[in-house]
């Protein structure tokens, strides 16, 4: 999948989500920008909305939310307080592409997702709680850029449906995110071996939208397939923010970024050719030398050859061939054998 200039065939790509970690400050979520690049974000998303694009002002308890993070909340008022303000986006954007990160949006309705046209977004992130919505996700395929798809709350048919949807609106350019909806997400909830069987069931790009605590979720999911990685970035712990709880600052998303490029360099690619410097140890392989002085016409057996390191002798494979077999020449006892004695 292309992203803007960003290949995910060629590298990992790295997605640091601002969310609510602005905490309410243009000037702070400017400098979490700027820190997300210092720690090797490749691209910073960021969430577009408005409360009423996603629920009512109602205070009935269908509404409210009750036990973890955000205990006591009525949904409105959340969002009201985690929200990006629509006139920060043109700062925000350019404050990207001044640090050369790609930028792009989580919008959270038809108007929301129309409001970020004007920024010409490379892409656009469907979030897990509007995967249901498949009239929004046509809206959001309709505009040709690529999609892409947390799957944290959607049944394997829903899944499906969302890829058909964008595939019927000639959107074929889509990934999908494994994801867990729990803030924070517990390890071992996260059945992160879903991640290749998504790309081997819908044939799709895929990666990891990741809300555990630490870095070695991503690491594995990376192992696994994953080619994107989001993850909640803050500036520092100082800052408060509904989103803090599950966010990595900007020392803990560097090491994660290194982690990611090395498993990256570990995980190299399919590949039975040896290199130099497997090709310079093979040097230390066995071969076949002379274990006793042989004279010529004596018969090679396995009292005077012997598979031994280094490797410069013949292959062990011609043993079972030369025992028998008598001797073309005179050979000392650390000879090594060739193909001549054959």
């Amino acid at each position: 999948m292309k992203i803007a200039n960003f290949d995910t065939n060629e590298k990992v790509l790295l997605i640091a989500e601002l969310s609510a970690n602005h905490s309410g400050s243009l000037e702070l979520a400017v400098e979490t920008i700027k820190a997300a690049k210092r720690a090797g974000a490749d691209a910073v998303k960021l969430q577009t909305y408005t409360p009423g694009s996603l629920t009512l002002n109602s205070k009935k308890e269908d509404f409210m939310l009750r036990g973890g993070l955000w205990d006591g909340y009525d949904l409105y008022s959340l969002y009201q307080k985690a929200l990006t303000p629509r006139e920060w986006h043109e700062t925000l954007f350019k404050t990207a592409a001044n640090e050369g990160l790609i930028c792009f949006s989580s919008p959270f309705s038809n108007d929301d997702a129309d409001f970020l046209e004007r920024f010409d977004p490379p892409a656009y992130k469907i979030a897990s709680f509007e995967v249901t919505d498949y009239d929004f996700i046509r809206h959001i395929a309709k505009k040709g850029k690529p999609v892409v798809i947390s799957t944290g709350i959607a049944t394997l048919r829903e899944i499906k449906d969302a890829v058909q949807i964008c595939k019927e609106c000639g959107n074929e350019n889509v990934a999908l995110l494994k994801c867990t909806s729990s803030y924070p997400a517990p390890l071992d909830g996260m059945n992160l071996l879903t991640i290749a069987d998504m790309r081997h069931k819908f044939g799709v790009e895929v990666g990891f939208s990741d809300h555990t605590l630490g870095i070695v979720a991503p690491v594995v999911a990376v192992s696994l397939g994953a080619r994107i990685v989001e993850k909640h970035f803050i500036l520092n712990k100082e800052v408060r923010s509904v989103d803090e709880a599950f966010s990595l600052d900007e020392d803990e998303f560097k090491q994660m970024a290194n982690a990611v490029r090395d498993a990256e360099k570990l995980l190299g690619k399919t590949v039975y050719e040896l290199d130099e410097r497997a090709l310079a140890s093979r040097n230390y392989a066995r071969s076949l030398y002379a274990s006793a002085d042989i004279k010529k016409g004596e018969i090679f057996s396995e009292q005077n050859v012997k598979s031994v390191r280094p490797g410069w002798g013949l292959h062990p494979k011609f043993k079972r061939e030369l025992i028998g077999k008598p001797a073309k020449r005179d050979i000392n006892f650390g000879d090594r054998l060739s193909s001549e004695d054959m």
